[in-house]
């Protein structure tokens, strides 16, 4: 028999090579800080966020999203761990920093982004993406030098710019001539309208930083988890002229129910200390008396300017990671830490538990899966985002999660196994949400302590109907009672 060299070098070859393992998939994580679903493919025909949009119309954009907690590091800390509060620490801006910061390495990772970084992933954190806007815990007014790490075992990589203002903190309150809501005890306004270019404002920075993090991540090797948190629009609503251009005031709307809700106790609503902090601002927020429409809608106009130029920042992240050749195997994820009354209720702020202070924008992009809305009619949560990624990622999760994963929902467009319902938890409430109705309970001795809002004939929660609907209070108040972990004591 003839001996064929070349067969036999043909054979060696097929059956030596093997097949490089499909890279894992990329994400970018968005948090923006106090970002209601006030865009345009929410409907807002009026606001400017081009970028937003376009990464909607490509993505899965869920239109009844709702956040556990009404304030910034306590939603964060849900959707870090996956987890609904089982405290009254986990309710509290520091809640990561008392429920994780100083604990060892354990088997349950400490976040979603620590998961991630186990399973091989580079993580680079840039901004507000747990409550620390830099990563570091430290005070207001406080140096961050010797500061511990708010999440210790979640980041490679953890970058940040104060700039002119010194500190993150500083920046995070920081206005353009690199003054700061601390330093000036509060003498300050809550807007700022500055001729200057992107820059002159923290989120310029941070998405220049961003980009070049890209570029850098685009030559490794490996997958990467990287976040980024950009801080408008939460207050100070401050942004460069440009974007406060992009208005006319007059033609501004105000918020289509301005008024107190019927049948309900001022203490369901709240104080504005927030807003109140800021000692300059034209006229003072109060429940018994609201602001007039002309400061009204110079506060709107201000909150949509600071809304426009954190899309632009977007706009940039996303057109680098399209210029890269990176989307294609990238999962994009856009979210809102809660959403903030404008004028609605007479409050400016968040820390309610009606429905404009817990939905928020969330938008979810996975490469391969056709563009969708995921209507009204499908109520998700926050605690969902945790199991979707590692559901799209292939990643195996052996730990016990709040949530369910909306892959099905992103690629398919139903998911009939789903619950619908979102549970949300503050001001001594734990409230309810389903694709129709909101049943809050309130551990007070304010009354009346059971609030209902029918989402289809009040889109508003204009007026409490519980009492006049006994019969489905009690209906809804034992799925509530079944749906609640029963680990969270507002007492």
């Amino acid at each position: 028999m003839k001996f064929n060299l070349s067969l036999l070098l043909a054979l060696v070859s097929l059956f030596s090579c093997k097949e490089d393992p499909p890279q894992k998939m990329n994400v970018l994580f968005i948090a923006v800080d106090d970002l209601r679903p006030e865009i345009g493919a929410y409907g807002n025909t009026y606001i400017q966020t081009p970028h937003l949009d376009r990464l909607a119309a490509t993505g899965t954009l869920f239109e009844n999203h709702f956040v556990q907690v009404p304030t910034c590091g306590a939603s964060r800390c849900s959707i870090l761990t996956g987890l609904l509060p089982k405290t009254s620490q986990h309710l509290s801006n520091a809640a990561l920093e008392k429920l994780i910061s100083d604990q060892p390495e354990g088997a349950v990772p400490e976040s979603l982004v620590h998961h991630f970084r186990r399973n091989g992933y580079h993580t680079v954190g840039i901004g507000k993406i747990s409550h620390s806007v830099d990563g570091l815990l430290y005070g207001y007014r406080e140096s961050p030098e010797g500061a511990k790490p708010e999440m210790p075992h979640s980041w490679d990589e953890f970058l940040f710019d104060p700039d002119k203002w010194g500190t993150g903190w500083n920046a995070f309150f920081g206005y353009a001539d690199g003054s700061n809501r601390q330093q000036m005890e509060g003498q300050v306004p809550p807007y700022e309208m500055a001729d200057v270019d992107d820059r002159g404002y923290p989120d310029g920075i941070m998405a220049d930083i961003a980009t070049e993090k890209l570029r850098e991540l685009s030559n490794q090797a490996g997958p990467f988890f990287l976040g980024v948190g950009f801080f408008k629009p939460h207050l100070p609503f401050t942004a460069p002229k440009k974007y406060w251009d992009l208005y006319q005031r007059d033609r501004i709307p105000l918020s289509p129910f301005k008024d107190l809700p019927k049948n309900v106790h001022l203490a369901s609503l709240q104080r504005m200390g927030e807003f109140n902090q800021y000692k300059l601002g034209d006229e003072q927020a109060s429940l018994e008396a609201g602001i007039s429409d002309d400061y009204a809608r110079k506060l709107i106009h201000a909150y949509y300017a600071s809304v426009s130029y954190v899309d632009a920042q977007i706009g940039k992240v996303l057109d680098e990671l399209d210029r890269l050749g990176l989307a294609e195997n990238t999962l994009v994820v856009v979210w809102g830490d809660h959403g903030w009354h404008l004028g609605d209720h007479r409050v400016w702020g968040k820390h309610t538990v009606f429905d404009v202070a817990l939905r928020s924008t969330l938008i979810i992009r996975h490469p391969g899966s056709k563009p969708r809305r995921v209507g009204l009619d499908q109520v998700v949560s926050s605690v969902d985002v945790y199991p979707t990624l590692t559901d799209l990622c292939g990643l195996s999760v052996d730990f016990p999660l709040d949530g369910q994963s909306l892959g099905t929902l992103i690629q398919e467009g139903e998911d009939l196994n789903r619950k619908n319902r979102s549970f949300s938890y503050f001001n001594k409430g734990i409230s309810m949400r389903t694709d129709r109705y909101r049943l809050t309970r309130y551990f007070r001795e304010q009354q009346p302590d059971v609030e209902l809002y029918d989402h289809l004939e009040d889109p508003y929660e204009s007026i409490n109907i519980a009492q006049q609907r006994p019969d489905l209070v009690e209906k809804l108040l034992l799925e509530w009672e079944a749906g609640d972990t029963g680990l969270y004591s507002p007492q």
